[in-house]
């Protein structure tokens, strides 16, 4: 597998802040999509459930519905992309998930909430795909990783977003969550705004090529990338919950979800030499592993020192796995391949999170809402066991 070329040092200076800046444009898409569409209900759900008498499985649910509606994104985008172009698919995609964002706070009725939220996932599947296939655009064209890195991370920005301003809010008046809902739709209208130009492509091969999909010679990032899925999710749904149960005081909560924000921003700046330069496996493999790592600190210790070393760590590597599986689908295959192979692994990735939230909602239940940290902790270190294994030859 190739790894991403260095540039020339003289077109460095000329070419990679413009690419940048597009990139961090660009990169609203999944402070959107994902950050405040998928990750901000994890500071709504203890609010949500007191207010609505959930289970904790029942409340996960909601996590899965997003991650059904996902799925069924993650088999349109790259079909989408193919017809209409991923600049097309992008703006769909933001558009969906600002309207979805909307429609969480108009009932309260589950049936209505679950429809919300997987009508969310369907706009954040196409905006995470089409938006990879863009970065990845920019990557080669800066001859960098930085584009792709800086997107995912975009994510990041949503997260600290919304940790600085909800729990707060919500543990003053928890029966205003829909209020919460339409501050977070305001802020989609406004980032589907302000990344609408950025995802601009003009390669018209982009619209008409006939890719394919190149899953089986990437079988084991694959896996691992389905197990971490499966996994990670549990984290960020579950956080506010456990730690409300310790009765962490709620400055404490919102202080340690914005770090977990703002190190998932600074990411970039720690991984991009490395994805440019080590084997795909070992990045791959060295994320997980320090995944299962931060994710079972609290299970050591509630302390808030613990606990701020978990997040920062967490926020670190959680979403530079997508970056860091984009890098290898992009060293690995054909441009023209890029769409269908990154809407197979969104699917892979999709189907994961479907069932990571419920189950590990179940298991809590039955023990304690620690018991979902665990989970994160298993499930990333079984991924980085399979990334690390040896690999057979391509086929």
């Amino acid at each position: 597998m190739s790894s991403v070329p260095t540039p020339a040092a003289d077109s460095l200076p000329r070419r990679a802040p413009a690419h940048w800046w597009t990139a961090a444009r660009l990169a609203l898409g999944t402070a959107s999509a994902l950050g405040i569409s998928r990750f901000a209900y994890g500071l709504l759900l203890p609010a949500m459930r007191t207010d609505l008498h959930w289970s904790l499985a029942r409340a996960g649910a909601l996590t899965t519905a997003n991650s059904v509606g996902y799925l069924l994104g993650a088999a349109l985008a790259g079909v989408a992309a193919r017809r209409w172009g991923p600049t097309v698919t992008f703006r769909l995609g933001m558009v969906l998930t600002a309207l979805s964002l909307a429609a969480t706070a108009v009932s309260s009725a589950y049936l209505a909430l679950l429809t919300a939220r997987t009508a969310a996932g369907v706009g954040g599947a196409l905006v995470f795909v089409a938006g990879g296939v863009i970065a990845s655009r920019g990557a080669a064209a800066a001859r960098s990783p930085a584009p792709i890195t800086i997107y995912f991370s975009g994510a990041g920005l949503g997260i600290a977003l919304s940790g600085a301003s909800l729990p707060g809010l919500l543990a003053h008046a928890p029966h205003d969550w829909p209020a919460a809902w339409i501050g977070l739709a305001a802020f989609a209208v406004l980032a589907t705004a302000a990344s609408w130009t950025a995802a601009r492509v003009d390669e018209p091969e982009l619209r008409s090529a006939a890719g394919r999909r190149r899953v089986r010679r990437l079988w084991r990032t694959a896996v691992a990338y389905l197990l971490f899925a499966g996994g990670y999710i549990a984290y960020v749904t579950f956080l506010s919950a456990a730690l409300g149960q310790e009765r962490t005081p709620v400055w404490q909560i919102s202080m340690l979800w914005t770090l977990l924000g703002i190190s998932a921003m600074a990411a970039p700046r720690v991984w991009d030499p490395l994805i440019g330069r080590w084997p795909p496996a070992r990045v791959l493999t060295t994320l997980l592993a320090l995944l299962a790592a931060a994710s079972a600190l609290p299970l050591v210790s509630s302390s808030y020192a613990v606990l701020a070393v978990s997040v920062l760590a967490y926020g670190a590597t959680f979403m530079t796995v997508p970056a860091a599986v984009t890098a290898t689908i992009r060293g690995a295959t054909r441009p023209e391949d890029w769409a269908p192979t990154l809407s197979a692994f969104t699917t892979v990735f999709a189907a994961g999170q479907t069932v990571g939230p419920w189950a590990a909602g179940a298991v809590a239940d039955r023990t304690s809402a620690a018991a979902t940290l665990a989970w994160t902790a298993a499930l990333c270190a079984a991924a980085a066991l399979v990334a690390a294994a040896p690999s057979g030859p391509a086929r």
